[in-house]
């Protein structure tokens, strides 16, 4: 039997990246998902292109830092698939400057997003987990830096750790209702986020492109190698078909051995 069968799960920013390979995994496994994504026509691609591999998907949209579309796209998906059973709460983006140089409304933005995001998508859920009495998973995508400190990146590296915060909380107020919160911690993925960064640190620190891959990036790996997508979906489906309150309020660092704990 597949091991989310008959789940639904509801996927922040999963038109792409790190969202779209949990989504697709998700599906494998044998649950309906709701891709949510500011970009509605990228959400019903990724849609469609489950429905083509034989699983259950809608696409709805959803900025995550406006409280009634996040309530509009919670109910509209409980209206197509009648539950939610996992939240994976993957919506983030990423600016890098010193901290002299960064305004406040990109600290603002950026904050919004991960934090106001992740709060506004779990009460949502959260309350649908509560009436449904089946419980629940509610999985926050942090990151190493919900761990570590790195340069040029203050807004971003406060978020991530306030996700941990959050899931303990969410873990201690859910555990009645058998809802579980835990953190997924990857290293660098090579998303388009990340791709991203890599100019925009060569240009910030004074150094090549490849010296920020190799120097900054990937220099406390075993391995030298980037995190995957396919890496971290695996991670997010075990604490979503995890079957108990033993794994809880946790967060796991998946990441080529950079942040040992």
């Amino acid at each position: 039997m597949a091991k989310l069968e008959g789940k639904v799960a509801f996927i922040t920013g999963a038109a792409s990246g790190i969202g779209k390979e949990i989504a697709l995994e998700f599906a494998r496994e044998g649950a309906k998902i709701v891709i949510a994504d500011m970009n509605m026509q990228a959400a019903v691609e990724a849609a469609a292109e489950i429905e083509k591999a034989g699983g259950q998907a809608i696409g709805v949209s959803a900025d995550v830092t406006d409280e009634a579309q996040v309530e509009a796209a919670v109910q509209s998906s409980i209206k197509a698939f009648g539950n939610i059973d996992i939240l994976i709460s993957n919506a983030g983006i990423q600016i890098v400057h010193p901290i002299e140089e960064f305004s406040f409304s990109d600290w603002k933005k950026l904050l919004s997003i991960h934090l106001d995001g992740a709060f506004l998508t779990t009460r949502a859920c959260y309350k649908q987990m509560v009436a449904s009495k089946k419980g629940g998973s509610i999985i926050y995508m942090g990151s190493v830096h919900s761990k570590e400190a790195s340069k040029l990146k203050a807004p971003y590296v406060t978020a991530k750790h306030g996700l941990i915060g959050l899931a303990k909380v969410v873990a201690k107020e859910g555990a009645g209702h058998n809802i579980r919160a835990n953190v997924i911690c990857p290293g660098f993925v090579r998303t388009p986020l990340v791709d991203k960064q890599i100019p925009e640190q060569a240009k910030t620190l004074g150094i090549t492109e490849d010296q920020v891959i190799k120097d900054v990036m990937l220099k406390e790996t075993v391995d030298g190698e980037f995190t995957t997508t396919a890496d971290v979906a695996q991670v997010a489906l075990m604490f979503a078909s995890f079957p108990s309150n033993a794994l809880t309020g946790q967060s796991l660092v998946v990441s080529h051995g950079w942040f040992m704990q």
